[in-house]
């Protein structure tokens, strides 16, 4: 077990089996030094993808957990690329996808979640520069999509 999956579990976090995908692309790719994964959509512990709008019934804290939910399926994208976590050397970028009402402005708190578990589990490494947008919707009705580029080794 590398150190990463002994701090997912003194954190009582396990990963997710890593996500298929539901149309035609592929999960990541690995370039040189860098892994780009993509987006993955917020699934709570028994695969139920988490849905909804932030400002319509979606409270900030369910939008975070939902954020987590998606940092926990990078991580198992990451682990399904490299077979070992332990060669991700820096998160470098997050993109996060916030499904939410016009007036919803509270996307870089929602994103939070995934940013916050990502430096309990890698620390240093973890942090990373981001993107927190609002859109109309997401696939499958998900109401938070996060993608990321790592770099590796």
């Amino acid at each position: 077990m590398t150190t990463v999956e002994q701090r997912l579990s003194e954190l009582g976090l396990k990963l997710p089996e890593a996500p298929q995908p539901v149309a035609n692309y592929v999960p990541f790719f690995i370039s040189g030094d860098q892994l780009f994964i993509s987006g993955q959509v917020a699934k709570d512990a028994d695969g139920r993808v988490l849905t909804g709008l932030l400002g319509a019934g979606v409270s900030v804290e369910d939008g975070q957990a939902a954020a987590k939910a998606s940092a926990l399926s990078i991580l198992a994208q990451a682990k399904a690329a490299l077979g070992d976590l332990g060669r991700v050397v820096q998160v470098l970028k997050l993109t996060g996808f916030v499904a939410s009402t016009p007036d919803f402005v509270d996307h870089p708190k929602v994103i939070n979640g995934a940013s916050d578990l990502l430096v309990a589990v890698l620390g240093d490494a973890g942090r990373h520069t981001r993107s927190a947008v609002g859109v109309s919707s997401l696939p499958l009705g998900t109401c938070v999509e996060i993608d990321a580029i790592l770099k590796i080794r």
